[in-house]
């Protein structure tokens, strides 16, 4: 029998989340619109772009309700994208989340994300950490070995995305292994409304190349991915100028 917590999917006639509770809603996807990005931390989370702005190859540690895995693959089309998800139940219902079938540049892994880190030899332009179950995030997706992993594999430049509960008794205690990780070149943004903390951890950040911000939609991006991301891109890169 498995150990793992069986999911709920809740339905109405325009969305269907995916919970554990009755208290934390895991993902939520648009019935008319399921690429679309429905939560305010997973369009933060897309601040990335301001640096990455065309990444390669994306590791996404949690698959849940795959918001940010359609969202990449939908508007990223020359990106490789790696999910790694640890329950099976989770991955069973990617159909019913119009997750895409595994293909050419899409592949979804159930596996420990600490292990498949700690093993890989794969470098990544951006890694993505969102792993939470029914008790938080594991203990193993916030320990010092895991950030060192995420810096490993991660290509120069390349960017480690965490969300992170903000009012969890260990924020602190993470956000202080990510820096020491990542020697400093971090920057913690609280999702506006949200109980989300996102940790941008950049390796070998350029000194000589100061990040810029546009309104202007950028040419290889569609108008319609420039439109759900720009606000969020936006704050993010205010959010470095002030911490500068």
């Amino acid at each position: 029998m498995s150990s793992y917590e069986i999911p709920v999917v809740h339905e109405t006639a325009l969305s269907k989340s995916m919970v554990f509770s009755d208290i934390d809603i895991q993902s939520r996807m648009s019935v008319a619109r399921p690429d679309e990005l429905q939560f305010e931390y997973t369009r933060l989370m897309m601040g990335v772009l301001l640096f990455q702005p065309q990444p390669k190859r994306i590791l996404m540690v949690g698959l849940g309700g795959g918001s940010l895995a359609k969202f990449c693959y939908k508007h990223l089309p020359d990106a490789h994208i790696t999910v790694v998800e640890i329950n099976p139940h989770v991955i069973a219902l990617r159909q019913s989340f119009c997750i895409p079938d595994d293909d050419a540049r899409f592949q979804v892994v159930q596996m420990d994300a600490a292990d498949f880190m700690a093993q890989t030899e794969q470098t990544f332009d951006v890694v993505f950490i969102d792993g939470f179950d029914p008790r938080g995030m594991p203990e193993q997706l916030g320990s010092t070995p895991f950030y060192s992993d995420c810096h490993r594999v991660l290509t120069s430049g390349g960017v480690a995305v965490a969300n992170l509960h903000r009012f969890g008794k260990y924020l602190d205690v993470y956000v202080d292994r990510i820096s020491s990780v990542f020697e400093g070149d971090i920057w913690a943004i609280d999702a506006p409304g949200t109980t989300n903390c996102i940790v941008f951890a950049v390796r070998e950040a350029a000194k000589d190349r100061p990040l810029t911000f546009s309104r202007n939609k950028p040419t290889h991006m569609s108008q319609a991915m420039w439109d759900e991301v720009l606000p969020s891109v936006a704050r993010v890169f205010l959010a470095t100028k002030s911490s500068a």
